[in-house]
């Protein structure tokens, strides 16, 4: 330990290169070039106002980056809002799959097929369930929903 670090340039036809601020083991070489060793210093060429300088610009750059606080009206309003679309998503799948059983029991009083139009219709409230809830929240497009085309000016066609 106590060498500096050498790495190799290979771009440069394998001349050597001294980073003479770090003090690394290097696996593979029979001797690495002693360059200077750093001694108590630690940080040779750093001192602390530097880094200090250099920490309170990061800062400000990364403040001025961040959006602005919301207000906490907007948060409320944002809160109660993602509650409100849970409930209608919940309430459309909950709905969706009572009415598959409620036919489904219809369907087995009058052909007297108990209890196997009562599963299918589970089953198929089940997936219409499943697919208003993704309808209604922007995952899956409506049945025969047509993308606009750009016309040749960059215009959607009608």
């Amino acid at each position: 330990m106590g060498e500096n670090y050498v790495a190799r340039d290979f771009d440069a036809g394998g001349q050597a290169l001294a980073v003479p601020e770090l003090e690394v083991a290097v696996a593979g070489s029979k001797r690495p070039d002693k360059a200077r060793q750093s001694g108590e210093k630690g940080m040779a060429g750093f001192d602390k106002d530097d880094l200090d300088r250099r920490g309170k610009a990061l800062d400000a750059a990364l403040a001025a980056r961040r959006p602005a606080a919301p207000d906490s009206e907007d948060t409320k309003n944002g809160t109660l809002q993602g509650v409100g679309s849970a409930l209608k998503l919940s309430s459309e799948f909950i709905a969706a799959i009572i009415v598959g059983v409620g036919l489904g029991w219809f369907f087995d009083r009058i052909a007297g097929t108990s209890p196997w139009g009562l599963i299918v219709f589970l089953l198929l409230g089940f997936v219409a369930g499943v697919v208003n809830v993704l309808r209604s929240s922007g995952q899956m497009a409506d049945f025969g929903a047509v993308k606009p085309r750009p016309g040749p000016d960059g215009q959607n066609e009608k």
